[in-house]
């Protein structure tokens, strides 16, 4: 199973010139902690809750007129769409992020997996193959099984 199969595809972003009230009323309205920021459909940072506090109100300065470009994140983790789910895991264990933003082959910012998405696809596999392993052996093939 691909991360495509299983990120939320109608992501959320910020333009890099969105003012910090605006990504903070999305981040309200949306109940998320973090918004990619794109330009022409290209990831080109993220903004945190986190960012916003640490580079912008602990800072001073005219909050209001702050702009994502300016307190957001760079370096940004990702994964591809093609990616196998047990690649994006591992990438979001070793790095301790909860969600990576997803590109396609063309570097285009495609959707977001969470956490939350890949246990389910996870948990969806195990059942498949815990249904597989469960069913019933066919009388002509149960002394195969045995």
């Amino acid at each position: 199973m691909n991360v495509g199969d299983v990120m939320t595809a109608h992501v959320s972003w910020v333009d890099p010139e969105a003012t910090l009230p605006e990504i903070a009323q999305r981040m309200r309205a949306e109940d998320i902690g973090s918004v990619p920021v794109a330009e022409n459909d290209r990831l080109i940072g993220m903004v945190t809750d986190r960012d916003i506090v640490i580079r912008a109100v602990a800072e001073g300065g005219a909050i209001g007129q702050a702009t994502a470009r300016q307190v957001m994140s760079g370096k940004v983790l990702y994964c591809r769409d093609e990616d196998s789910v047990a690649s994006a895991l591992k990438n979001m264990g070793e790095n301790q992020v909860r969600r990576l933003p997803v590109i396609d082959s063309n570097k285009r910012l495609v959707g977001v997996v969470s956490l939350g998405d890949l246990s389910r696809a996870a948990e969806q596999a195990a059942g498949g193959a815990l249904k597989e392993i469960s069913k019933p052996v066919a009388e002509g093939h149960a002394a195969q099984a045995r």
